[in-house]
């Protein structure tokens, strides 16, 4: 009690020292006496008085009214102040209007910025927002697969490194319209992405002064693409058994009509110049599904041990047909591999057909599995004529074959170990391949392991 009336005296007192210097200062010239100046000086301190204990009781009334609380009870002085107040000017009502009009602003701002908040939270794209030095300030939960958690503002150039997005963005931060570019990211796969910046007009979260967001176009490229090679590849490898079939059926339709030993033959072969078009569409198209969903991982569990078995049985009459036979080796308790079965299957099934087709007849086919770590190697060897060191880069190229006319005389389409690193990739693995002249070939299938 004591502080606050010294408070009260203190602002009074400070009130009334302007006048009491000047007239110290009338005192001091002669133009008015002492006594005339006390009881002026001693009126202004009594006229100061209402004043003061009214700025008073305001501030303790202020002070009454927590940031996050309820108001509390009047002052006892705050009340015995608006008893006297002239209707309409009482202190306290006026401090609750005020303070409920201030609630109902933070209120009103607070659900606006979660709304805006649960938005970018929303937004299915990667989503970043930039400030005035090219920081990224804010990014959604999408985006954390490209530059992490944004715990701190930190420059764009540290999470993307690619200069035409970064001329890009300081273009847009300098005052330009809307922009977009196109940009690879090198991530567990390579991906397209299209960016996009547009700048903020006005009053943004964080500071923010341009909005940039990620569209992934890899498949729309891909598909690009493979029309391309499809125009380029697929036409010339259709080529030749197209021109076989017209050519057969002109002959069965002109010269051989009548001669049923030569329609026999030319049949046999149509057919299987048929169905070489058909294992080359069935592998183009499936080679276009698996290069589509590359970017995404497979999260399944597959159980090779099972799957190899099963695989190795269904071609032990074509291994039978030349000798050859199959040799597995596993484990006791070999774990599960993450992946996809029927994407896994065809890597398998590939592999098992080129060492029958590609191993020499009456020797064995080796299929071996273990676990390391946190990986899964499986490994097919063949006893073939093996491959120079100088084809091994390009095995897995669309349409690159070693010797031409033997892989389609065996009935390939040179796109079977394509599939295969195109499902080893999706499956964030990798395919190992070593080969001796004269001794044959080993491929090893690295996939991650789900453990036991």
């Amino acid at each position: 009690m004591w502080r606050r009336l010294k408070g009260i005296s203190g602002l009074g007192l400070t009130l009334a020292l302007p006048g009491g210097i000047v007239l110290a200062g009338l005192v001091a010239f002669g133009v008015l006496a002492p006594v005339p100046m006390l009881i002026a000086l001693g009126a202004m301190l009594i006229l100061a008085v209402p004043l003061v204990v009214s700025l008073s009781a305001l501030r303790l009334a202020i002070e009454s009214l927590g940031p996050a609380t309820p108001p509390r009870t009047e002052p006892a002085i705050v009340r015995w102040i608006d008893r006297f107040a002239s209707p309409g000017t009482a202190a306290w009502p006026a401090v609750l209007r005020l303070n409920r009009a201030w609630r109902e602003h933070a209120a009103e701002a607070e659900a606006k910025r979660a709304a805006l908040e649960a938005v970018i939270e929303a937004v299915p794209d990667p989503l970043l927002l930039l400030d005035r030095q090219r920081r990224v300030v804010r990014a959604n939960p999408a985006c954390a697969a490209f530059i992490g958690a944004v715990t701190e503002p930190r420059d764009l150039a540290a999470a993307l490194r690619n200069p035409a997005l970064l001329t890009v963005a300081d273009a847009v931060l300098r005052g330009d319209a809307v922009r977009s570019v196109e940009f690879s990211a090198a991530l567990p796969v390579p991906r397209v992405l299209e960016a996009r910046f547009a700048p903020i007009d006005g009053p943004s979260l964080d500071g923010a002064a341009a909005i940039l967001t990620l569209h992934d176009v890899t498949a729309l490229k891909r598909a690009e693409q493979m029309r391309a090679d499809f125009i380029a590849n697929a036409g010339h490898e259709l080529k030749t058994p197209l021109a076989t079939l017209i050519g057969f059926i002109e002959t069965l339709l002109g010269p051989a009509r009548d001669d049923a030993a030569a329609r026999e033959r030319f049949l046999g072969i149509m057919q299987e110049q048929s169905r070489r078009m058909a294992r080359l569409v069935d592998d183009l198209l499936s080679l276009s599904r698996i290069e589509l969903n590359e970017h995404v991982p497979p999260t399944g569990r597959v159980a090779i041990a099972p799957l190899i078995e099963s695989l190795a049985a269904a071609l032990e009459l074509r291994a039978a047909e030349r000798g050859m036979r199959f040799a597995l080796s596993f484990p006791p308790e070999l774990p599960d591999a993450i992946g996809d079965r029927d994407e896994l299957a065809q890597v398998f099934q590939n592999l098992f057909d080129n060492a029958v087709k590609y191993g020499r007849p009456n020797t064995e086919i080796t299929v071996t599995a273990e676990a390391a770590g946190l990986s899964l190697r499986v490994a097919v060897a063949d006893c073939g004529d093996g491959i120079s060191p100088e084809h091994l880069p390009r095995l897995t190229e669309r349409f690159y074959r070693i010797d031409t006319a033997r892989s389609r005389e065996l009935g390939g389409t040179g796109l079977g170990l394509a599939i295969v690193k195109h499902i080893v990739n999706r499956h964030r693995g990798r395919l190992e391949i070593a080969s001796t002249p004269g001794s044959g070939s080993t491929f090893e299938v690295v996939l991650r392991s789900a453990g036991l």
